[in-house]
This record gives structure tokens, sequence and C-alpha cells, in this order.
């Protein structure tokens, strides 16, 4: 028997409730047009087994190679692996190569599963859908089994947390940095957790680049800087902008990314990233925002952070052309040769009578794939 309905009428966690008390075993869908965000959870007798959400650009390699579990050489051979013909999924290769223990894989997929959770419990409007039928066919990289209780009390807490985080840092594109030393003796008494931020505290990354660089999540992170913050150890600040412009909130989109572009191109980063996040505020998902700080990414040496961001962009506009190469070249710059040649390829075809494309531009990603081509070949010889 299917249970659907808008989310006004019967709340999330009402919803997650009723499957947990029926011990019900199949797929909730939650879909919100605001948004314009999907989410999924799968339940076996009421229990939290798998869960995805369409805005989540992390996929499982690249957050244990961000939280220090594995490093860029195991993720690569494991895909070389899946390549070659291996149908394991890349978490159980990444077992069988002794790059992680089951144990940590095991807590890396449990942590992603009730993130997405946590996000879906904060939704307030949308249409959920539940359709019965067996779990065996999730292919997840490794089995979970998550109360419902559980997540729901951990949901409920968050939130009210969350209210009163939000009062120092509003967004998570506010910067934290270290205060200035008053002169009073004695040691510093913090969590692990709080340790941890601290060292990732370079007065640059914001909360949410700190968040992706420890694999943890920006909760988490947005507690620990909280916290600190409270003790006198951070003071929490805005980017810094080089031209000394001022942000308008009346500003549209559009000029925003206009100025974002500009500084792109005159090479002020920071700037620039600085103006397409707020573009991202004012307009969370368009497409063209992530496709611009995927381009920044790149250029700022940071080829993983530029994926997510692109893979978001072709999420939301599948032929955004200038994002499928721009993709190739953040799958190039991390040595996934074949994958980049198949996002160039996709960029010739899609962009083939775009007037924006000149041949010079065809030229030299046909000179890349030649390239990509060669390099991928001897990759897999390599490994062969």
């Amino acid at each position: 028997m299917a249970i659907e309905g808008p989310l006004k009428e019967l709340g999330i966690h009402d919803v997650f409730q009723l499957l947990d008390l029926s011990r019900k075993t199949g797929t909730l869908t939650v879909v919100s047009e605001l948004r314009r965000n999907k989410g999924t959870v799968v339940f076996d007798q009421g229990v939290i087994v798998y869960a995805e959400i369409e805005s989540n650009p992390h996929p499982l390699g690249n957050l244990l190679v961000r939280s220090g579990k594995i490093g860029e050489a195991d993720l690569q051979r494991a895909r070389d692996m899946q390549l070659r013909g291996d149908e394991r999924r890349l978490g159980e290769l990444l077992v069988a190569i002794g790059a992680i223990s089951q144990r940590d894989l095991e807590r890396q997929v449990r942590f992603q599963v009730e993130e997405v959770v946590f996000e879906l419990l904060s939704w307030r409007e949308g249409y959920f859908s539940f359709a019965e039928g067996s779990e065996t066919e999730v292919r997840a990289d490794a089995p979970v089994r998550i109360p419902t209780e559980s997540v729901l009390m951990e949901g409920a807490r968050r939130i009210d947390e969350w209210s009163q985080i939000e009062g120092k840092i509003p967004h998570l594109s506010v910067v934290p940095v270290l205060a200035p030393v008053a002169g009073a003796e004695g040691s510093l008494d913090l969590l692990p957790t709080e340790w941890e931020v601290l060292a990732a505290v370079d007065g640059d990354r914001d909360v949410r680049g700190i968040a992706t660089m420890l694999g943890r999540s920006e909760f988490e992170v947005a507690k620990a800087i909280f916290g600190m913050e409270a003790a006198g150890v951070l003071t929490i600040t805005e980017r810094k902008r080089s031209s000394g412009e001022s942000l308008q909130a009346t500003e549209g989109v559009g000029a925003v990314l206009d100025r974002a572009t500009a500084a792109a191109a005159r090479g002020e980063l920071e700037e620039a990233r600085s103006w397409a996040e707020h573009a991202r505020s004012l307009e969370p998902h368009e497409p063209a925002v992530y496709s611009l700080l995927g381009h920044i990414e790149l250029a700022s040496h940071r080829p993983q952070d530029a994926e997510g961001c692109l893979r978001r962009a072709l999420r939301l506009d599948p032929l955004l052309v200038s994002a499928h190469r721009l993709l190739g070249d953040a799958l190039a710059l991390q040595g996934r040769f074949g994958e980049a040649v198949e996002w160039w390829t996709r960029w010739l075809k899609i962009g083939e009578h775009d007037p924006e494309i000149n041949a010079s531009q065809v030229e030299r990603v046909q000179d890349a794939i030649r390239a990509a081509e060669t390099l991928d070949a001897l990759v897999r010889s390599a490994h062969g």
C-alpha cells in the first residue's frame, strides 16, 4: 500500500515515525519543488538502511580522501579495478586492498546516511511518497542499520541547537579566525572535535570549507566554532573583498555573477569566490553559480572541490555546456583520465553548434583528449 501526501499535512517527523512504528520495508521519496531537490530513504522493517539526496555533491571516495581515511592512490587503484571490470562496490574494493577497515567504512557510510536524513528532517514543505518493497536492490558501499527513533531524536536536538548557533553563524560562508591574545595564562580545555576544527582554522576557510576538509558534518563544525567563539578562542567574520565593494541585498543574482566573473578574470580568486557564494545565497539552485564556483576552485588548484561544484551544476542543468569541459579538467587534474575523456567528449558533442565555442578551444580539447587517452592507457598497463 502506497503512503503519500504533502508535508504540510503530515510532517516529515510524523512520516518517519509512522514507518518506524509500522515496521515498514520500502523506499521513501521526498521531493521539494522550492529547493529543487529530492531525497530517498530506504527502510527495512522500520530501520533506515540507506539514504541519498540529489544536492549532495560528495561521493564516498572523495569524502574518505578529504577526511584522511584513505589516500588518493588508494582511491585511484580501486577505481581502476572497477574500470577493468571488477563489479564490487567502491567501498568493498577499498577494504579488499587494505586501504580502510570495514569498521571505518561503515562509520563513513553511516555518517553519510545520517546527514541525508537530518537534511530531510529540516524540510517543512514538499511531497512524500512511500512504496513498499524489498530493499535488496539498494546499492550501498557498506551495510548499515540505523534505528529510526535515534535519528529522530538527534534530528530534533540539532534543530534546537541550530536555533542558538544561527545567532553567531547566520550562514556557512562566514569565516572563523583566531581571536586576539588577551595575555591570560592557562591552557585551552577543548573537546577532540574542537581541537580538530581549530587546527583547520586559517582565516580563509569558511564553515563549509572546514567541514568539507575534515569530512565532518556542517552541523558538527558550526557547533564547535560556536562553542569556541563563546569561549573567546575564535571570532566570526565575513569574507574580505579586495575591491572594498559591499554586497547589496537588492542586487540581482546576474549582476553578482558578473562581479564574480570579473574578479576571477583579474585573478582575484578570493573576491570571486565571495561574490559567487553570495550569488548562491540569492539563488541556491542556479546552475551557472555552481559552474562558476567550479571554475574558481579549479583556478585555486582544488580539483576535488571543483568536481563537486560542477557535478551539482550538471544535475541542475545537464546541458550546461561549459560545465562539461570544466568537469573534464577537474577529473584530469585528479589523474582520472578515462573519466575526463568522457566529459570532454560530451562537451564537444553538445557544444557543436554553440557560437561561443571557437575552433581553437575545440582543438585544445581534442589535444587534451588524445593526451589523456595515452596517459589512461599507461596507467592501465602499469596496474595490469
